[in-house]
């Protein structure tokens, strides 16, 4: 007779983690809980709740779920937004720190740690992550007690891989603080905390809960430490997710596995026939054979990611045009969700000046691969057209 895994899989933990104790009569899902404050007289009992801002029953499950995902020894710590769990991060390291970063990265990320460093001083070094030796020499310089290695494989929206466990390795070696954004590979595609990172990230309004209609971070860690000092960060400075968000969210990570596995398969398959397209001047994924980052991914991911940079023939106005002719796929910033989007990067002024003008990130969602395919070629040729 056979029985379970000791380890179930991340898909089977996607479904499985986070569920109410087997009991008769249970319900198989968590409630969702409303309630801003909980009866309590006299000295808070241990694991008493209290307070919605300090910690509600409806979070508990989501953060359960989302640290067993990412091999944490302790649940996850869950913010209203992806940005609060940054903030939250950057918050580990005193003022006049040094915060090493991709020179590509999520834009608010960067604005974050430039707005950090000019109000309480410190460096901000922006650094090729695809580079290892270039970002090892960085790291060997770094103070312990006053840097920050922040990191995105892949990044965004430019799909550098960087070679993580090297990296992470060399701070750790150092003692310094490293930390990952997660959200592009999810999960499923790689665990920084395995190699080494202090703190991972998620903006959870991407993939893990993956339908487009909610605002959540994410922070997990295997540190008693900086859990506790990320812990009270959210409490003090009141970064909190309302139940409503948490248990969408905690519903749509039951879905992460075929989710991921249909948006990846569509991804390399249209990165495969953009690439071979007359009017496309470049298409960057790491499943191409040819990619830049496509050898680290493919020793160190587990798949290549939902996100495609296109850069259509035609420039910027090439780009946009190839944006207002599609149909099925929706221009809209934001990615991970089950629909398929676009949309021209540099359209935003605080956009990384060395991203290009007419590069377009494609966040590949779950439709039919032959009907997004069809309307990328019909807008591909409407663009060429106009240009």
């Amino acid at each position: 007779m056979s029985t379970p895994a000791e380890k179930p899989s991340p898909a089977t933990l996607a479904v499985a983690a986070g569920r109410p104790p087997r009991a008769q009569g249970a319900p198989v899902n968590p409630p969702l809980v409303w309630s801003s404050t909980y009866v309590s007289q006299g000295v808070q009992g241990a694991g008493e709740l209290l307070y919605a801002r300090m910690g509600t029953e409806t979070w508990t499950p989501f953060e359960e779920a989302v640290g067993a995902l990412e091999g944490a020894s302790r649940p996850a710590l869950v913010f209203g937004s992806g940005m609060a769990a940054v903030a939250a991060v950057f918050s580990l390291v005193p003022p006049g720190s040094t915060v090493v970063v991709p020179r590509h990265a999520y834009q608010v990320s960067l604005g974050l740690a430039d707005d950090l460093a000019a109000r309480h001083g410190g460096t901000v070094i922006r650094v090729d992550v695809d580079r290892t030796d270039e970002v090892l020499e960085v790291v060997a310089g770094l103070d312990p007690a006053r840097s920050l290695l922040w990191l995105e494989s892949p990044t965004n929206p430019m799909l550098e891989v960087a070679d993580l466990p090297a990296l992470l390795a060399a701070a750790r070696e150092r003692g310094v603080l490293s930390a990952v954004d997660n959200t592009f590979a999810t999960p499923l595609g790689q665990n920084p905390l395995a190699w080494g990172a202090d703190v991972v990230v998620h903006s959870a309004t991407k993939y893990l809960a993956g339908h487009s209609d909610v605002v959540l971070g994410v922070t997990v860690t295997d540190d008693e430490r900086l859990h506790a000092d990320l812990l009270k960060h959210r409490t003090m400075h009141g970064a909190i997710a309302g139940p409503a968000e948490v248990w969408l969210a905690l519903r749509g990570l039951r879905t992460l596995a075929l989710r991921v596995e249909r948006s990846q398969a569509n991804a390399a398959e249209l990165a495969a026939r953009l690439s071979g397209h007359p009017a496309v001047a470049q298409v960057r994924h790491p499943s191409l054979p040819g990619d830049p980052g496509h050898e680290v991914a493919a020793r160190t991911m587990r798949g290549f990611g939902s996100v495609l940079g296109l850069r259509p023939v035609g420039g910027a106005a090439g780009a946009d045009a190839l944006v207002a002719a599609v149909r099925l796929w929706v221009p809209a910033t934001s990615l991970g969700g089950v629909e398929s989007s676009l949309e021209r990067r540099r359209r935003f002024a605080t956009e990384s000046r060395t991203v290009p003008e007419d590069l377009l990130r494609l966040s590949v969602g779950i439709e039919d691969v032959e009907d997004l395919w069809a309307d990328l070629a019909q807008a591909l040729d409407a663009a060429a057209g106009a240009a």
